[in-house]
């Protein structure tokens, strides 16, 4: 089971998941998720996410805190901090920000709880 946002479709304000979340829409606030965050081609976030593991696909613009690995497809584009235990970057993506990572315990997003 799994939260998807379809293409055509936005959301303005902090989404929280139990479950994966599929992105091909545009997210404009925070996403917390439990489970695994796909941005698809078409989607984009302005904000920032916390998750477990992400595929990025399409375009953040802002923060990823991701206490597993992360995905960065040829077609995606990251601008902002990134801080995750496994990066991977295929060919022809892009990446303009700061990464930290390898850290066992990856530290958890201020204010997305609340």
């Amino acid at each position: 089971m799994f939260n998807a946002l379809t293409a055509g479709s936005k959301i303005v304000g902090n989404v929280v998941a139990d479950s994966d979340f599929r992105i091909d829409g545009l997210i404009e606030g925070d996403l917390q998720c439990t489970g695994k965050v796909v941005i698809g081609e078409a989607g984009r976030i302005k904000g920032t996410i916390a998750c477990q593991n992400a595929e990025i696909l399409g375009l953040l613009e802002g923060k990823i805190v991701c206490s597993q690995q992360l995905s960065l497809r040829s077609s995606g584009k990251i601008q902002g901090d990134v801080q995750t235990k496994t990066l991977i970057v295929e060919p022809g993506a892009v990446f303009n920000g700061t990464c930290s990572m390898g850290s066992d315990k990856v530290a958890p997003v201020k204010g997305l709880n609340s």
